[in-house]
Order: C-alpha cells, then structure tokens, then sequence
C-alpha cells in the first residue's frame, strides 16, 4: 500500500467541474451560523458534484478567509447563491421539480438508512441552524424530515458531519 501524493489523484480541473454534468442534489443551508460548516458545505458539494449551494438567512457567504480555510477553494467552483428568505428557495425548487427534505429530529423524522431515494429524482437537503435547527416555518414547507439514528447521549452532531452523513448516503454510495 502507498499513500497517494495530491497530484497522483484524479482530480478535475475548476472549469472541468464547472461542465461536468451533476448529481441532481442541491444543499440549503438555513441559518447557519459557522463559517467553517459553509467551508464544509463547499467541499462536500465539491466531492460529490452537487448541482448547487443556497446560503440562506444570516448564512456567510465567500469570499471570507473562515470559509476559504475549510472549502480550501472549492467556492470558487461550485455553483452558489444567497438569499435571506429560505421559503422562497423551497417555492422555487418545489416549482423545478424537487423532493424538500429537511434533516431534522421530529416527531415524524424517517431513519435515513431506510429512506428509499432513487439518485436521478431531483432533491433539495436543508442543513439548519447549529443551535436552532431548521426554522418551523421552513421545516412545515418541507415533504419530509430525515433523520440520522443515534444512540449515545447526546443525539447532535455537527452540521458539517450531518451533511457528510446525509449527502454520502443520498449519492455516494451509486457513485
């Protein structure tokens, strides 16, 4: 076994990425506050060729050094808007066609390992507030919550590891 050096991976060009057809998933970040879980949402926009970022509410946005330390550039890539009304983001990508999803711990949460999803249906993944979560007003626009099964004591996970999670098990494993 030999470890890899960074020019011996298959890695796409920015404009390579840019033409390169995407999975049909878009990530909406509601709310939330860490510059390094945006940085995050990038890079894993990035590795698994996310069609788009919406950066909602008080969400920052790049250019900002917090968010280029953990996207390590990947938001200059990968397709991003902003907006402050996060419910108007759900009208507009309910209208094209996508399945809402907010991962979120409610009473009707679905365990995400048992959530059927077809990789060429059209969907749209809120990541909430890291205190807060995702706003009741967004979460009753939503089609339905996901959750992921935890069993220790605390029953949180970062945003950040809670986006990995969710988009690996959406789109990864077909990959």
């Amino acid at each position: 076994m030999k470890k890899l050096k960074i020019y011996e991976l298959p890695r796409l060009s920015p404009e390579t990425f840019r033409a390169k057809k995407k999975t049909p998933l878009v990530i909406v970040l509601d709310n939330v506050r860490s510059m390094h879980n945006v940085g995050a949402a990038f890079r894993i926009a990035d590795a698994f060729l996310i069609e788009k970022l919406y950066l909602c509410g008080i969400t920052a946005t790049p250019p900002h050094r917090e968010i280029h330390k953990t996207a390590l550039g990947a938001e200059e890539h990968v397709a991003w808007e902003q907006t402050q009304d996060t419910l108007s983001v759900i009208k507009h990508l309910k209208i094209a066609g996508y399945l809402i999803v907010a991962v979120e711990q409610t009473d009707a949460s679905r365990a995400l390992h048992v959530f059927e999803h077809s990789t060429t249906q059209k969907c749209a993944v809120i990541f909430g507030h890291e205190v807060f979560g995702i706003q009741e007003s967004v979460l009753s626009a939503c089609d339905l919550c996901l959750e992921i099964p935890q069993h220790g004591v605390k029953h949180s996970l970062n945003v950040s590891v809670s986006m990995g999670i969710v988009v690996w098990e959406l789109v990864g494993k077909s990959r």
